[in-house]
């Protein structure tokens, strides 16, 4: 009697160029060549694998175009730089030294952490991201802070007014995926600000990390150098589709992207 031909299973793309895709079908492969299926049926589904992995890679596109922020909308009073080599990079010019001279604009303890905590972000132009995957590498500084926001149709228009309305801000009325090096906050790097944290182990602190947000209608879900770090369903009355965003969070933060890609569902 013939030996059953195996399932092959299909996972959603995860960001970078085949994903999880191609080493979860090759181990149905190999299952299958345990159970006694032919040679046939092996180099068929080895067929299926490759296509589908080049098929997967090609439905990925980059975020920016590799020159300038065509596309992107800065908010707020953030410096947002397309560099030569296609990182972004996210920074504040204040001049320090006017800042903190003796009898300056920031005299109160107050005055000082209304300046200090006002966010900047960069934002697309479009409004309508649904189900998509994502993928980017980031870099900030010790003590650096920032994040990814997702589905804000408020455009952060409350974080970056000084001080900022933390009730209002791009976490509260979408999602916000966290990026910290060792700043004094208690969600660490990949965390779905206020809905679940990541592991504190998971950030590669003071160098480049990758980062794939896998978003779709019933869930969202954040890997961090290729590990699973959270997961959650979100908030039923908060909109399912949105703009995406680049945090920069306070005025002492530098923070770096680069290979900025998407995958969008049905697009």
């Amino acid at each position: 009697m013939e030996a059953a031909v195996p399932e092959y299973k299909w996972l959603n793309y995860s960001g970078s160029a085949g994903g999880e895709c191609l080493p979860h079908c090759i181990s149905e492969v190999s299952r299958g060549s345990r159970l006694g299926c032919d040679n046939r049926h092996v180099k068929i589904a080895c067929l299926f694998v490759l296509y589908s992995a080049v098929a997967c890679a090609a439905d990925s596109r980059p975020l920016f175009n590799g020159k300038n922020l065509d596309g992107w909308e800065v908010i707020g009073d953030g410096q947002w730089t397309a560099m030569a080599d296609g990182t972004i990079l996210g920074q504040r010019i204040t001049d320090l030294r006017k800042q903190f001279v003796p009898g300056g604009p920031l005299a109160s303890p107050s005055q000082f952490k209304s300046w200090v905590d006002t966010q900047s972000w960069l934002y697309t132009t479009r409004n309508d991201f649904g189900q998509f995957d994502l993928h980017l590498e980031y870099w900030t500084k010790t003590t650096g802070n920032s994040g990814i926001s997702i589905r804000d149709t408020s455009r952060a228009k409350w974080g970056v007014t000084t001080p900022p309305d933390y009730t209002k801000t791009p976490s509260k009325i979408g999602y916000e995926i966290q990026i910290n090096n060792r700043f004094p906050d208690p969600h660490p790097s990949g965390s779905i600000y206020g809905f679940m944290d990541a592991p504190k182990d998971a950030n590669r602190d003071d160098d480049w990390n990758s980062m794939d947000i896998i978003s779709r209608n019933d869930k969202i879900t954040i890997k961090l150098n290729g590990r699973v770090v959270a997961e959650h369903a979100g908030d039923p009355q908060r909109s399912k589709t949105g703009p995406i965003g680049l945090q920069l969070h306070d005025q002492f933060s530098i923070i770096m992207f680069r290979n900025v890609r998407i995958a969008e569902l049905g697009k």
